[in-house]
């Protein structure tokens, strides 16, 4: 199966057959990867820049990996690197890329919306690699593929999702993709966390942490994005690890089989302990690995590639 669509700018609306032929694809290139030459012709003569107006480690250096492993030309940009220092517009920026006759335009920008933005101008495929407090698609898809790795399907999984759900990108994107393959999901928040209308998503709220937790399958946790906010939501850093924290006791209050994630990077003591974060229940280096396959999957089904043909390399 081909994906229809040109652009990957979120997870809203994207069916949960394309999710499933992501994943399939994903699967894949997990094997590609796991080679003693984890290379492939595939995108051979295609060129992807990575254009970041925000600092990132995980997200940016996987894309790069991925179009390497892929045999993709491959470049990068920060905002220091690029002509918006010297008041260039985004638009002027992007355009000047297409007319060097680029292929992917993987963009991270503090404004959401952006990514919808620069698709509707130029012709360049655009993958969204994180827009303001909006989406980040791929993070989530690299969620459900390190949890379709675990548990094989999604049916009746009950994901609790805790923390920071009003500015996080992850949430949003991981509320769409969860609910479009079937998991039960709570979003467990302060209530200063929660954004107005969360609950039309199709999750149950709740802000009790131990109550939320209990019978979890997934617990996914979220970062406190201290960049994005302008004032305090919560007293103390100390009473929200008490009150929202997976602390060592809560983790072994967990059923044997429940996964703990965490899109990264963590703030350590505060929303999650770090015995928790290194421990056996953990997939969070689980999830850093994924996003290789993932994004490998995504850049070459947007190309026009179909998993038949992925399967076959």
């Amino acid at each position: 199966m081909k994906l229809s669509r040109k652009h990957l700018l979120g997870l809203e609306g994207v069916s949960r057959s394309e999710i499933e032929t992501i994943l399939n694809t994903a699967e894949s290139f997990k094997e590609i990867l796991e080679r003693k030459i984890p290379k492939v012709p595939t995108l051979r003569g295609k060129t992807a820049v990575n254009l970041f107006f925000e600092p990132s480690t995980r997200t940016r250096v996987s894309f790069e990996l991925a179009e390497k492993r892929l045999s993709a030309d491959s470049v990068s940009i920060s905002t220091k690197m690029s002509s918006s220092e010297k008041g260039e517009t985004l638009v002027d920026t992007v355009r000047n890329l297409e007319a060097m006759k680029v292929d992917f335009l993987i963009v991270r920008h503090s404004s959401a919306g952006a990514a919808h933005f620069l698709a509707s101008r130029i012709d360049v495929a655009v993958i969204n690699a994180g827009d303001g407090c909006h989406e980040h698609p791929t993070q989530a898809l690299l969620d459900l593929f390190t949890i379709r790795q675990k548990f094989g399907s999604f049916e009746g999984l009950k994901v609790v999702i805790v923390g920071d759900a009003l500015h996080s990108r992850v949430a949003r994107s991981n509320l769409w993709g969860l609910g479009a393959v079937g998991a039960d999901i709570t979003i467990c928040s302060p209530p200063t966390f929660l954004a107005p209308g969360m609950e039309n998503f199709g999750a149950r709220i709740e802000s009790d942490l131990d109550k939320a937790i209990q019978g979890a399958d997934v617990v996914m946790v979220l970062r406190i994005q201290m960049e994005r906010q302008g004032q305090h939501f919560f007293p103390s850093l100390r009473e929200y690890a008490m009150q929202y924290g997976i602390s060592r006791k809560r983790a072994d209050s967990l059923k044997d089989s429940c996964l703990i994630m965490h899109p990264g990077p963590m703030n350590r003591g505060v929303e999650i302990a770090p015995d928790v974060a290194d421990g056996v229940r953990s997939v969070i280096l689980d999830q850093v690995t994924n996003g290789v396959a993932v994004r490998m999957a995504v850049l070459y089904l947007l190309s026009g590639g179909e998993l038949d043909d992925a399967m076959a390399h």
